[in-house]
């Protein structure tokens, strides 16, 4: 049936073929001879592969070839270079062929929802290209940081996996747009999602989410969605403060970036020779109270921001908890602020 379909499109070069639903097993051969092919669906067949003519649709720019028996991205694509659309949804793909990831840097969407995925080679970042990528419904523990240098990416859809974090690189999506990370095992967000200055729609219901990163409330989001969460609740409990002990590294690290702030010229050209000491202090934090800089955390605390009124959502409601770091205990004791220690169970 599926040779005669494609004999009788040969004779009109179509630019759209629907072979889907079929019961196909097979693609047949003849279909390197229509590369006239702009649009091919291959979706609900029982297809394992694709046969090698695939390389003749040069102009091929749309393929769904979803819901068939794929269990990793058939070779046949590595020279399909100017697919944009690329649908491989419900099928058995558990890894991804990086040498075929490497060769569709034209594609702006990939689905590959509904697989048996683990883990996504970092050969990711060569499609540079990619605006929409979907990822439901698989088994990720983790993304690779190299994932965040798809600059282009404005959609991301991660839901359902079991995902622990996100890469630390995360604020590299300067694009995204939208992030759908519900149903996961998240404990936290990366700090850096603060540099998401587009991020409009994010979703991390039911997940194990406690607190939110310090630059949270930086985010132009119009939606979020943070339910079935275990979020810090605003209950005041009496604490006992214990004794500020700072280590020589800490008290070198804080005099040094102190000076550097007030522009010390002995200090800034010294520190000009040691890059591993800017790489270290790179990683300092500052003080919600006094604005210096720390290098390591000594006060884990929440502030509760009002979701609409400061986020500014259009769905949430009610209380949200940020974090917040402080220097020192000094601070924390400081009058007039709404930061609170952090109690744990």
């Amino acid at each position: 049936m599926a040779d005669a379909l494609l004999l009788k499109a040969l004779r009109s070069k179509p630019k759209v073929i629907n072979l889907s639903g079929k019961k196909l097993e097979k693609v047949p051969r003849l279909i390197g001879k229509l590369n006239c092919v702009l649009q091919l669906q291959l979706k609900n067949n029982s297809l394992k592969t694709l046969p090698a003519e695939f390389s003749e649709l040069s102009q091929l720019e749309v393929l769904n070839i979803g819901n068939n028996l794929l269990e990793d991205l058939p070779e046949a694509l590595i020279d399909c270079i100017g697919l944009l659309k690329l649908h491989a949804f419900s099928n058995k793909i558990y890894t991804l062929n990086p040498k075929v990831l490497s060769s569709l840097r034209s594609l702006t969407l990939l689905n590959l929802n509904h697989n048996k995925l683990k883990g996504i080679p970092p050969e990711i970042c060569r499609l540079v290209n990619l605006q929409h990528l979907s990822l439901d419904n698989n088994e990720l523990e983790e993304l690779p940081f190299e994932m965040c240098a798809l600059r282009s990416l404005k959609e991301l859809h991660c839901a359902d996996n079991l995902l622990t974090s996100l890469p630390l690189e995360f604020g590299y999506l300067v694009n995204l747009e939208k992030c759908y990370v519900q149903k996961n095992k998240l404990k936290e967000l990366p700090e850096s999602i603060g540099k998401c200055y587009k991020l409009r729609v994010l979703d991390i219901a039911a997940n194990e989410m406690r607190i939110f990163p310090t630059e949270f409330a930086s985010l132009p989001l119009k939606e979020l969605y943070c339910e079935e969460n275990p979020l810090l609740q605003h209950i005041p409990v009496h604490s006992v403060q214990e004794e500020e002990v700072l280590s020589l590294k800490e008290i070198c690290a804080r005099f040094v970036m102190r000076e550097l702030k007030d522009r010390s010229p002995y200090l800034c050209r010294a520190i000009k020779h040691y890059p591993n000491i800017r790489e270290m202090l790179a990683q300092s934090s500052k003080c919600a109270v006094c604005d210096e800089s720390f290098l390591n955390t000594w006060l884990e605390c929440v502030r509760f921001v009002d979701a609409h009124k400061i986020l500014k959502t259009a769905n949430a409601t009610g209380s949200v908890p940020l974090r917040a770091l402080l220097c020192s205990y000094k601070c924390f004791n400081v009058k007039g602020h709404d930061y609170y220690g952090v109690a744990f169970p």
